[in-house]
């Protein structure tokens, strides 16, 4: 249920469409309102015009026609925004545009006031169309203050269009966006506890669970397979996280027993039904086309470094955003690096083991990270700044296997650095720098290959 409306929220139709029906809701309250005032012998309301139907009509159809093709305007200017930023930034940042509340809000004023003026103007009559002349003058009073809303939230659209395509902002967006997932994957607090006894040392698997379609695995419920597996007695392993893709058929999950036990009580009943249990852990998977960066830790932290890559191509010749990129990402690792180890394991309410899923470490998104840095930025000196300037950050904060795969990049780092014969002039302070970090991080020295 939240990845559905999470995948509604980022679409530019789903805000619109509660605007639009709550506008035509409004606009036939409104008309009753009239109709009921008129027929209790109100004539005159303070703030509120003694129209003539022909006036009520001129205004409708004014405020209608202009706020419906200013939402085509608003509409064509996002869409020539999205298509140079996709081309400038990376493509995975039209997403970043079309869940812009902003942008669905401005959308969603001037389609509902079209359609809130449509319906009032229907409802307008004249001498000649019937034999009472009805002009809901609170409705058309209404729909002026909707029309000057929406005079006004198109300035707001073109300063915010304005100020959306700057790198600084689609940086801020990227970086908001990673830490929220830093948050969900490695929360700051203390896990839930499983008994002692709960992790079996010899297992088995009793039933595999597989996708029903291609794609990207978008978001795993745990509450929801926490729940099926203690309704069933069994634990449920993970096997496709998020952000893994699967095929038709592939095993996303399987449930596993003590094999011990199983050997010893072969025909041991387990509760619940196997179907339901299926059911159930298939309903936990959101598995589609598109990568999405709300649960997959790995993906959103991509995000930046694309940013940052797309800077250094010859077409754009800006190492500047990527610098700026590479300041965002120290904010979320060194955040990441800093959080508590996450368990795989997750335990119900009676703290059972009923879960295994392994996320992402950071280790690997380090990884991640470094070796877009070294695959693409070695010939960039403000860039290759950049990075050991990111390392020296993230030293004081790691500690074990992070800290141990941080001195692994380190000298990754260092040995393509040299690789690409900087001069002596550019190399002498970046040497310096990763001398320094080195030594600090020179607890247990690894191994240099020859």
């Amino acid at each position: 249920m939240r990845s559905r409306f999470l995948r509604a929220r980022e679409s530019f139709w789903f805000i619109p469409a509660l605007s639009g029906a709550g506008a035509v809701l409004l606009a036939l309250a409104l008309i009753e309102v009239d109709r009921i005032l008129q027929a209790d012998g109100v004539r005159s309301i303070p703030l509120v015009a003694d129209l003539s139907a022909t006036g009520g009509r001129a205004i409708l159809a004014a405020i209608g026609g202009t706020m419906l093709g200013v939402a085509a305007t608003s509409f064509s200017i996002t869409i020539s925004v999205l298509a140079t930023t996709s081309s400038t930034y990376g493509p995975r940042l039209v997403r970043n545009f079309m869940a812009d509340r902003g942008n669905q809000v401005v959308l969603a004023v001037h389609t509902s006031t079209f359609l809130y003026s449509l319906v009032v103007l229907r409802a307008v009559r004249t001498e000649q169309d019937s034999t009472v002349a009805f002009v809901p003058s609170v409705a058309v009073s209404v729909a002026v203050l909707l029309a000057t809303c929406g005079v006004a939230v198109l300035v707001y659209f073109i300063h915010h269009i304005a100020s959306s395509v700057q790198v600084t902002t689609l940086q801020s967006r990227v970086l908001a966006e990673l830490l929220d997932v830093v948050d969900l994957v490695y929360p700051d607090e203390p896990a839930r506890e499983t008994t002692k006894d709960s992790v079996p040392d010899v297992t088995t698997t009793d039933e595999t669970f597989r996708a029903t379609s291609p794609g990207y695995v978008q978001h795993v419920d745990l509450r929801k397979l926490v729940s099926a597996a203690r309704s069933a007695d069994v634990v449920v392993r993970v096997l496709a996280t998020p952000g893994a893709y699967v095929l038709a058929g592939q095993p996303i999950a399987e449930s596993i027993v003590d094999a011990r036990h199983e050997h010893a009580h072969p025909s041991a009943p387990r509760g619940g039904s196997t179907t339901s249990l299926a059911s159930a852990v298939a309903s936990a998977f959101t598995v589609a086309t598109p990568r999405t960066p709300h649960q997959d830790l790995r993906y959103a932290a991509q995000g930046l470094v694309e940013i940052g890559i797309r800077g250094l191509a010859a077409g754009t010749n800006d190492p500047y955003t990527c610098v700026s990129a590479i300041d965002a990402l120290s904010v979320a690792l060194t955040t990441l690096c800093s959080r508590p180890a996450r368990p795989d394991e997750h335990a119900d309410d009676e703290h059972r083991l009923r879960v295994l899923c392994t996320w992402p470490t950071p280790a690997e998104v380090l990884a991640d990270v470094f070796l877009a840095l070294r695959t693409y930025s070695m010939d960039h000196p403000l860039v290759v700044r950049a990075g050991v300037e990111l390392i020296d950050r993230l030293e004081p904060v790691t500690t074990g296997e992070t800290r141990r795969a941080l001195r692994l990049e380190t000298e990754a780092f260092h040995d393509a650095y040299l690789a690409t014969q900087p001069p002596a002039f550019d190399a002498g302070p970046v040497l310096t720098a990763l001398g320094a970090v080195r030594l600090r991080l020179s607890d247990h020295p690894v191994p240099r290959s020859p």
